[in-house]
């Protein structure tokens, strides 16, 4: 069987599992509480792999693999990064908004946000929080079908913008059909699917290039150095802003719906020991797969190095495994962060006492499907810039304030400000002509003033 065939018969099988799935879910779909939250029933496997999953996107695949072929040592950055991450939102953020969130019985992230400790509705709060989620998205999903094109195009050479609307429309099929249900439980196979890629191709890559050789290669850089070679305030930048993509992750809204699915207490302790063991297993591996492709390939566009290395390395049904693993990374953030946005709409800009409608959420879900497409097809940027600006911004604007939120209360007008300057200054350092390697500005200063506005605003509440 000729390799490229065998490769699109996995893939198909693997497409029509996931649409399955989305049949299946929708079965147990019969109201927005379902098709938001799933019924609050997810258990901690499911809760741990689609959190996990869906945080990580092609990013994580093309981005972290990519970035560890391009700047080599200094990558290693990213580990103790990412993994901080996975260290707050499962220690911190999951077992206290587990809590507060059913006993407010909030549905999505803005709810929490949104709504006073009086239980007041907060309107000014709820149309800001999902602007920034329909920004931030746009730009977020645009990304992961942009990975999806480049991932097709070099597998099997279809054009990029026909590959991208094929992604899009399987990604639309079964979050339309099953919503939060069909989308958590197809992220749990994703997470399976990307952990496997990240076990078999970078030890079949590191076995093929040579330990000593990867070492050899790396010896000659600095573990304290910027990608350019560059050392003191340089290199404390890059570490610092490296290590600032951490912080970032308890704003989003699309990782952090899983703690709220999830019931609190023993689940929540299980689900915590699964994401962590399965972030040890991702980030060194991909991390290692860059570095072991420094050996095995010259490639001008660095972050498609795990598709290059998987057609080169790996039999037919593997390298097709690993694709679809990509697709997995890509389809299990896109599909979870196309309900956000959908549920930022169709419920948070709604009151209350309004109905919400089914039918009305799934044309939602459709039309922030078209306008990422379109983004991925007329907008150009890597995916490493665009993913990390996107989550940086949510990071900044969302994060403090749900922490704020999780230790009592944040009065509205420091809310309101902590929200809007976290936001703001991301969107300003992002479009900034000063950037700095590691994009310290970017990661750090929002996400750090925010924090303060916050505790300023705590202070006074108690002082009140």
């Amino acid at each position: 069987m000729h390799k490229t065939t065998a490769i699109l018969i996995t893939l198909i099988i693997y497409k029509v599992v996931l649409i399955l799935i989305g049949i299946w879910a929708n079965k147990r779909t019969h109201s927005t509480s379902d098709y938001f939250l799933g019924g609050r029933n997810l258990g901690p496997w499911v809760a741990a792999l689609s959190a996990s999953a869906s945080s990580s996107s092609a990013w994580t695949l093309m981005g972290v693999s990519g970035a560890a072929y391009l700047w080599g040592l200094p990558a290693i950055w990213l580990f103790p990064a990412t993994l901080s991450g996975f260290l707050v939102n499962w220690f911190y953020i999951a077992p206290r908004l587990s809590v507060h969130s059913r006993k407010m019985g909030a549905l999505t992230l803005t709810d929490v946000l949104a709504t006073s400790d009086s239980g007041e509705s907060i309107k000014v709060l709820r149309w800001m929080a999902s602007v920034i989620i329909l920004f931030c998205f746009v730009f977020y999903i645009a990304s992961q079908f942009d990975a999806a094109g480049q991932s097709f195009q070099s597998t099997f050479g279809i054009e990029k913008n026909t590959s991208i609307m094929i992604g899009a429309i399987i990604v639309l099929i079964y979050t339309l059909l099953g919503g939060f249900w069909a989308v958590s439980v197809s992220d749990t196979l994703q997470g399976v699917m990307m952990a496997l890629s990240a076990i078999i191709l970078p030890i079949v890559a590191v076995t093929t290039a040579g330990f000593s050789a990867i070492i050899s290669d790396l010896s000659s850089q600095s573990l304290f150095a910027a990608p350019s070679g560059m050392g003191g305030i340089a290199a404390l930048g890059f570490i610092m802003g490296t290590m600032g993509i951490g912080i970032a992750y308890p704003g989003q809204p699309h990782v952090v719906n899983r703690f709220m699915a999830i019931e609190p207490g023993e689940k929540i302790k299980q689900g915590r020991i699964i994401a962590i063991g399965w972030a040890l297993i991702i980030y060194p591996g991909m991390i290692s797969l860059g570095w072991a492709g420094r050996i095995l390939s010259d490639i001008a566009g660095h972050e498609q190095i795990l598709i290059v290395l998987g057609n080169q390395l790996l039999p037919p049904v593997l390298a097709g495994i690993i694709l679809a693993a990509v697709l997995s990374a890509i389809m299990s953030t896109a599909d979870s962060q196309i309900l956000v946005a959908s549920s930022s709409v169709s419920h948070d800009l709604k009151e209350k006492k309004e109905e919400h409608s089914l039918n009305y959420t799934r044309v939602v879900v459709a039309v922030i499907c078209a306008l990422a497409v379109m983004m991925a097809i007329f907008v150009d940027k890597s995916i490493y810039s665009r993913v990390l600006f996107a989550f940086s911004a949510m990071g900044a604007a969302f994060g403090p304030l749900l922490m704020g939120r999780m230790q009592g209360g944040v009065p509205r007008y420091y809310a309101l400000a902590a929200m809007a300057v976290g936001f703001f200054l991301t969107l300003l350092f992002y479009y900034s002509d000063y950037k700095p390697e590691g994009n310290p500005l970017e990661r750090l200063v929002p996400f750090i003033v925010s924090m303060v506005i916050v505790q300023l605003g705590r202070r006074k509440q108690k002082q009140g």
